[in-house]
């Protein structure tokens, strides 16, 4: 195993099988590409033609340097051609029966201190290795797709593997340009393991018909900026994929979280894999394509909508950074508002924030000076909920707190006239609750802005059972008018967002309470393999590991799944005062301001 890995096989010349021959063959190894499909191999080559062709187009290697890359590819048919390979990465179909079957020839063909690696994402490691005559070489080596873009390698070890063989394809990875995590052997691994979760959670909550897969995907893109929403995801990795991992993640864990959603099975055993078919949760023009076609269940523009009611002045109740933010929005848009807190002092407080706000938005070119004084002229800060009396759409920012907000809506009830919308930002109470505080429960509604209000796109628009249609219309309008897109969702805990990022942020605590991985290694690979803008420990520091517990309370009691039972790790962490970056210590330290 001290053997440089100059001459390296890859057996199975799919999407990713050629995506991990052209890394290799771009950073200067021998790559024998082997498929028993000679269309696969002449596919292969046809890709490595082509991508290198782009990158002379784009400068980023020379003519010479490509004919290099090309010469380094050879591909064959027969299995032989591994014999002097001094590591073979396999990427045949996620099969024990196939996979355990190219090991034992691989034995027979190989030289014994050659390292075998496998790019499962599903199976076992060391069930794999076992069946080899030398287990000690045996790796798990996963890549991400597209391999040639995807800077996450997980560097998978089982109780067999020698440390040598570790260290090694370790070195690779690191010479390849890729960020190798060191990870045990479980089914998922870290990135899959927390993804798939996340993924099987939205497919059950489209099988529920809670929401539409438009406004799931929307949801999670512009809520937690994620590059691309569950459902569009499901379809570009494989429905069948998907349902083959999570078979493996719960066959080990037995939680329901990853038991695989009904629909997956049905979209599977009929066909319908995703976009290598054509059609999956979304339907595409062609098999393979990306293009997203109308079908069915898309959205139709209705011709006879409900119409909204007229809305020219909002009041905004509530003084801290959602409330300011929510009432910059809407002055922005030309609004009249009313911005309330419980004194005179706390709602100027709240004003110059705003003022504070606009003032950078000048700076950075954002905003015109006139823009500014026009948008501060329009908010009128108030010390009393009296100043809601003439509002057309009152919308609450204030503590997380039912009670509070139930004292606050019965306080609305008296103060605003007959007709105005009453709405409430919570992100985890049920709005109900709200309006059965007051005399008019249909004239309430669910409105959950994210954090920046000015930056963030998405609103959660949730109806209760009780809510009017023209309600619910005119929250939609009003969205379109400030420049946010609004999504629908019923009135149940954590909504779209919240019920789908709180689950996976409590998992990734779960690994680390385990210790199954390190912060730094779950980070760097949700953000390296999932494309996340921020790792779950960084995104709980800065959320509030208080807020945070809250919410996987909120969605336990009301889903009643063991699996979203808050992890012992983070209830310890908020009991010992622990709360991320407010109090300068959450899962990582932080310098105090």
């Amino acid at each position: 195993m001290d053997t440089p890995l100059s001459t390296i096989a890859v057996v199975g010349l799919g999407t990713m099988g050629t995506g991990i021959a052209e890394v290799l063959a771009r950073a200067g190894r021998e790559v024998i590409g082997i498929d028993i499909s000679e269309a696969a191999a002449r596919q292969a080559v046809a890709t490595l033609e082509a991508s290198t062709a782009r990158a002379v187009q784009k400068g980023r290697i020379t003519e010479g340097e490509r004919h290099d890359v090309l010469a380094r590819f050879r591909t064959f048919s027969d299995l032989q051609a591994a014999a002097d390979a001094q590591l073979v990465i396999e990427v045949v179909p996620e099969s024990y029966e196939i996979k355990q079957q190219l090991f034992r020839e691989l034995d027979a063909i190989t030289s014994p201190i050659a390292i075998l690696a496998t790019g499962t994402n599903a199976l076992s490691v060391t069930r794999l290795a076992a069946e080899s005559q030398h287990p000690e070489r045996v790796i798990g080596l996963h890549f991400f797709n597209p391999a040639p873009a995807m800077k996450l390698v997980e560097v998978v070890s089982s109780v067999l593997t020698a440390p040598p063989a570790v260290e090694a394809v370790t070195a690779l990875a690191r010479e390849l340009g890729k960020e190798p995590v060191a990870v045990g052997d479980r089914p998922g691994f870290v990135a899959d393991g927390l993804l798939f979760g996340y993924l099987n959670q939205a497919a059950a909550m489209y099988e529920a018909s809670y929401a539409s897969r438009e406004d799931i995907d929307a949801a999670m893109k512009l809520g937690c900026g994620l590059p691309m929403g569950p459902l569009a995801l499901l379809d570009l990795i494989g429905v069948d994929t998907a349902r083959t991992v999570l078979e493996a993640m719960y066959s080990e864990s037995q939680d329901r979280l990853h038991a695989p959603a009904p629909i997956l099975k049905q979209l599977s055993e009929a066909g319908l894999t995703g976009r290598k078919s054509g059609r999956g949760f979304y339907t595409y023009a062609a098999p393979g394509s990306q293009t997203v076609v109308p079908d069915a269940k898309t959205p139709q523009e209705s011709t006879g909508a409900t119409a909204g009611r007229t809305v020219r002045s909002v009041g905004v109740a509530g003084s801290g950074t959602m409330a300011s933010g929510i009432a910059e929005v809407f002055a922005k848009a030309g609004y009249d508002v009313v911005l309330a807190a419980r004194s005179q002092e706390k709602a100027d407080t709240a004003k110059g924030r705003i003022a504070k706000s606009l003032e950078r938005s000048v700076t950075k070119g954002r905003l015109t000076a006139e823009a500014r004084d026009e948008t501060l002229a329009r908010i009128t800060a108030a010390g009393s909920l009296d100043s809601f009396d003439d509002v057309d759409l009152a919308v609450e920012a204030v503590a997380e707190d039912l009670a509070v907000k139930q004292q606050l809506f019965a306080t609305l009830d008296k103060v605003c006239k007959p007709g105005a919308v009453l709405a409430t930002t919570t992100s985890s109470l049920p709005v109900v609750a709200c309006a059965r505080a007051t005399s008019r429960p249909q004239d309430v509604i669910g409105m959950h802005f994210f954090n920046p209000a000015p930056a963030m796109k998405l609103v959660e628009v949730v109806r209760t059972v009780l809510t009017d249609d023209d309600v619910h219309a005119t929250v939609r309008e009003v969205c379109g008018k400030i420049r946010k897109h609004p999504v629908d969702c019923g009135d149940r805990a954590g909504f779209i967002v919240n019920a789908l990022l709180f689950p996976y942020l409590n998992n990734a605590i779960k690994m680390v309470g385990e210790h199954y991985a390190s912060l730094d290694d779950i980070d760097a690979a949700m953000k390296l393999g999932g494309g996340y803008p921020m790792g779950p420990f960084e995104l709980l520091d800065v959320v509030g590991l208080d807020v945070s517990l809250a919410i996987e309370k909120v969605l336990h009691s009301e889903f009643r799944d063991p699996g979203l039972a808050p992890a012992p790790l983070l209830e310890h962490l908020v009991a010992a005062g622990c709360l991320g970056r407010k109090t300068g210590r959450g899962f990582r330290e932080y310098a105090r301001r």
